[in-house]
């Protein structure tokens, strides 16, 4: 077996470029070296002095990076200089500033042409080198799919690094395998001073996932019944984690072995219906359904590459990362051994932690309704008596009828009688130990351990706030855990206390619907049974309020003085500001589509609204203005005809008027029967111009 070949560190730190620096695997493989620490030589001193004249980026580090970026909105405080968008003469030059250059092609096709091309342009500018070089091609195994077995009549014997030379390539892979043979070939050419390396990677997993990020998504979301597998599920995955694959690839710099082409897998054979079955039951609901290969293609989440990847089956053993590294490894034995961490990573990588609440406060305070905006707000679990005890009664159900274990029909039998027995004897309600019980499962069930939950209304007193909350054993082995008698996988990280004085909450009452008040069991009596008891609850020396101060959970207390909705939305705000931002995937693509049309819509609305006031705006002055200018018109008219009317008014008073008022007084004293003629007559008679 070939011996290592080890060699002084020739600088400190190493400069290593990596393209892609801002995508998960270049990503993952960037922070891990990151982190390497510089070994010190024997030359010491100029090793200070060099890590005087770096900046403090390289203060204690084994290798400063350098890469190309697709854009540069996140922030990556250790990488040393990031690439946007430079043309090839540019990247060659920074290329050949480099000691390291590592090309990943294991999940993005386009990189092959831009690696071919990287590693030729080094190679034709070897004699301009000022020191080795080394260039390292970050390949899959998919490149190996199509091999034939080493012995047909030992199908398990598994493939390694020993015999790379008969791998065949997924027809999809061509390239890369085109591209590694490339590769190795120009490393032959002159190795002291342009060495080069192959890592064909297994399908990589942990610090959020890539590959199988699809089937953690779907178990955590626990939207599907059954996480589906594609295809039999009988293939073998050969995988490896990604800090695994980093720390191959740093001990492939630092000891610059003389096998040029690597395996890098874990001695794990998981199958992939071991892969997502183990995935359902720690993340999800627990079961798996086998669906037809096509079906994978329907999938929007999953790329070309990564259902070609999934559907592999090969048996592979790394023979020289076992003969000669020395791995630190993260997941040795593989992702289902180690499915704990690698969940753990999944969570914390991406953000994905628990809300988890508690509502309390009086009846009718309004805590459903607040617990319900939280959740759909949150995406989190509503979590209520009523509803726990009818979900868990039916499971119950279902298992003692389906459950193909007889133990686990047995055990679901006994539980179901204990609750109906308790709900007979306590006229319908659970006694305090069975209540606490269901609860508890309720809150540690995935769904709950996954998004979170609001616990509306319970507990009610100290004693089930202890029991409801106390730590199992398998959290007191956790050494975090040993000080403490809570569960932290249920134990809420904020307590809202609302409250509101007895005559607005039985005013609220008086003015519900029949409906709601027969739905809440708030008639007359027992309504103020039920608030007579808290309250005596509230004044007792332990109290729920106690509990959760003595672990330093201080509740946010919430006084209720109006049902207005101005105020209720103060309310909200002041709850979603105290809790902070979602920690969840955000909306689908397909809500997301939603939301944007419903949010057009409201602001064509909006808008519409908008030009039609304008409009009524606009119409109404101009009515105004017009009337205006109407009335100023005709009170011009007026004047005028007043003015012109004063002379003929003047005369008809004077010559006219007197004739005919006289005239008018003989016509009534007369009383003729043609009083018109009458008084035509008599003005004709007595006409004052005698005409």
């Amino acid at each position: 077996m070939a011996e290592p070949k080890m060699e002084k560190v020739q600088r400190s730190p190493r400069r290593v470029f990596i393209n892609d620096i801002d995508l998960y695997a270049s990503k993952c493989i960037a922070k891990f070296l990151s982190e390497c620490v510089s070994p010190k030589g024997e030359d010491t001193e100029k090793e200070e002095e060099e890590e005087e004249v770096t900046s403090h980026h390289s203060a204690g580090r084994a290798f400063l990076l350098a890469g190309t970026v697709s854009d540069k909105d996140e922030d990556r405080p250790y990488v040393l200089e990031e690439y946007l968008h430079v043309d090839r003469d540019e990247l060659l030059s920074k290329l050949m500033q480099c000691d390291v250059v590592i090309y990943n092609i294991s999940q993005h096709a386009g990189q092959v042409e831009e690696a071919l091309w990287a590693v030729s342009a080094l190679h034709n500018k070897m004699t301009d080198f000022s020191g080795p070089k080394m260039f390292i091609l970050v390949s899959t195994v998919m490149t190996w799919a199509c091999s034939k077995p080493v012995n047909p009549d030992d199908l398990e014997l598994p493939f390694t690094d020993e015999i790379f030379w008969r791998r065949r390539a997924h027809p999809n892979f061509n390239q890369h395998i085109d591209l590694e043979k490339r590769v190795v070939k120009m490393g032959k050419t002159n190795r002291t001073l342009f060495s080069t390396y192959v890592v064909a990677s297994g399908l990589t997993y942990g610090m959020g996932e890539q590959v199988f990020h699809f089937f953690f998504k779907t178990s955590w979301l626990g939207q599907e019944p059954e996480i589906p597998v594609f295809g039999d599920g009988n293939n073998i995955i050969p995988m490896i984690h990604i800090n695994d694959l980093a720390s191959v690839i740093q001990n492939v710099i630092e000891l610059q072995p003389k096998p040029y082409y690597l395996l890098a897998v874990d001695y794990s054979n998981n199958t992939m219906e071991d892969v997502v079955k183990t995935l359902a039951s720690v993340l999800g609901p627990g079961k798996i359904q086998k669906k037809p290969c096509e079906d994978a293609f329907l999938i929007q989440d999953l790329s070309i590459m990564e259902i070609d990847s999934m559907q592999v089956n090969l048996r592979m053993e790394g023979i020289h990362l076992k003969d000669l590294f020395s791995i630190n490894w993260v997941c040795e034995s593989g992702l289902v051994d180690n499915i704990e961490l690698v969940v753990e990573e999944y969570r914390q990588t991406r953000g994905l932690l628990p809300i988890r609440l508690c509502v309390l406060g009086p009846p009718a305070v309004g805590k459903s309704t607040v617990s319900k905006q939280i959740c759909e707000h949150y995406k989190l679990h509503h979590i209520t008596l009523k509803e726990t005890i009818s979900e868990t009664i039916s499971q119950l159900v279902d298992a003692v009828k389906n459950a193909e274990n007889e133990d686990l029909k047995a055990e679901a039998w006994d539980l179901l009688s204990s609750l109906k027995d308790s709900m007979e004897q306590n006229d319908g309600l659970l006694d305090d130990q069975l209540l606490v019980k269901v609860v508890r499962d309720k809150l540690m069930s995935n769904p709950c351990r996954n998004q979170g939950f609001v616990l509306d209304g319970f507990p009610k007193t100290y004693e089930q706030a202890k029991e409801l909350f106390y730590a199992d054993e398998h959290e007191a082995e956790d050494e975090t855990s040993l000080s403490s008698s809570h569960s932290k996988r249920v134990m809420p990280e904020f307590v809202l206390c609302l409250d509101a004085s007895d005559a607005f909450l039985k005013d609220r009452v008086m003015n519900l619907c029949e409906r709601l008040v027969q739905e809440h069991n708030y008639e007359q009596e027992h309504f103020l049974q039920r608030l007579a008891t808290y309250r005596e609850n509230s004044m007792e020396d332990e109290t729920v309020d106690n509990y959760f101060d003595e672990l330093d959970i201080t509740p946010l207390y919430l006084e209720i003085t109006s049902s207005n909705e101005p105020d209720c939305l103060l309310l909200m705000q002041k709850i979603f500001d105290t809790v902070g931002q979602p920690r969840n995937y955000g909306h689908s693509s397909q809500e997301v589509g939603e939301e944007e049309r419903m949010r057009r819509e409201a602001q064509e609305r909006a808008e519409e609204e908008r030009k039609e006031a304008e409009e009524t705006r606009q119409r109404t002055a101009r009515w105004e203005e017009w009337t205006k200018a109407l009335e100023d018109a005709r009170q011009q008219q007026e004047e005028v005809l007043v003015a012109q009317s004063v002379p003929l008014r003047d005369y008809l008073m004077e010559h006219v008027m007197p004739t005919l008022t006289q005239g008018l007084m003989e016509c009534c004293t007369a009383r003729p029967q043609d009083p018109v003629d009458f008084l035509a007559e008599y003005l004709l008679k007595n006409n004052p111009s005698n005409y």
